[in-house]
């Protein structure tokens, strides 16, 4: 050490923290194949959302002839709150189908 200097140390932290890993978990299992497959379609009602949804059901329709298509259009362009008149409606669609795919048409 020179004389008049003082010493100076530094301890250097990791801002990342240990922590348990969660597997991720999605809300339902994948559906492996679509054919045979009932497939919802979620419209949010936002300008381009059912011409994205009628695409899509075409594509759908090609690839796998042999799959259902349901259309759920919500009324307003929020589908996220789901109006509380529709929500047994909607509750009912959804236990129906295999697979949803959702517009939202921005």
């Amino acid at each position: 050490m020179n004389a008049g200097k003082a010493s100076v140390s530094y301890e250097v932290l990791n801002p990342w923290a240990e922590a348990d890993p969660i597997p991720l978990k999605g809300l339902a299992p994948r559906v492996t194949d679509l054919a045979g497959k009932k497939i919802g379609l979620l419209c949010n009602n936002k300008r381009a959302a059912p011409l994205i949804l009628n695409v899509t059901e075409r594509i759908l329709k090609e690839r796998f002839p042999t799959s259902e298509i349901s259309w759920f259009r919500a009324r307003s362009f929020s589908v996220s709150s789901l109006e509380p008149e529709n929500l047994a409606k909607f509750e009912d669609w959804i236990k129906g189908v295999d697979a949803v795919v959702a517009a939202v048409g921005d």
